[in-house]
């Protein structure tokens, strides 16, 4: 018991002397370099964003237009029919269900897609 508590007491010890060790060296890099780097990055950020113009807007509001379209078609299909029996009624309802979600997916792809090859 006394040689276990021994090698505890010393890997703990070389534990902490190496933690001391990778902090004090941290702390002692230079942090103008950080500096630098962040000013980079922010410069190169500000780049791509002047850079690119800005037909997203535009995009986004095409989509969205879309599917507030599909949204309003979607409900006005699943109202029942005057004519229509209840089962008449499921069937279409889990057809159009299918259909709707089919169109969303279509439509959040091309946006999708629209955005990745940009």
């Amino acid at each position: 018991m006394n040689t276990i508590a021994k090698k505890a007491i010393i890997y703990s010890m070389v534990g902490l002397m190496q933690l001391g060790l990778g902090v004090s060296v941290i702390e002692a890099s230079p942090h103008d370099d950080r500096e630098r780097q962040e000013q980079r990055h922010e410069q190169r950020h500000e780049k791509r964003h002047e850079q690119r113009p800005e037909p997203r807007h535009e995009q986004y509001a095409e989509r969205d237009h879309r599917m507030q379209m599909e949204r309003e078609r979607h409900e006005r299909e699943m109202q029942r029919r005057e004519h229509e029996e209840e089962r008449e009624w499921r069937e279409r309802q889990d057809r159009e269900k299918a259909h709707h979600e089919e169109v969303m997916r279509t439509i959040g792809g091309v946006a999708l897609l629209y955005l990745l090859t940009k």
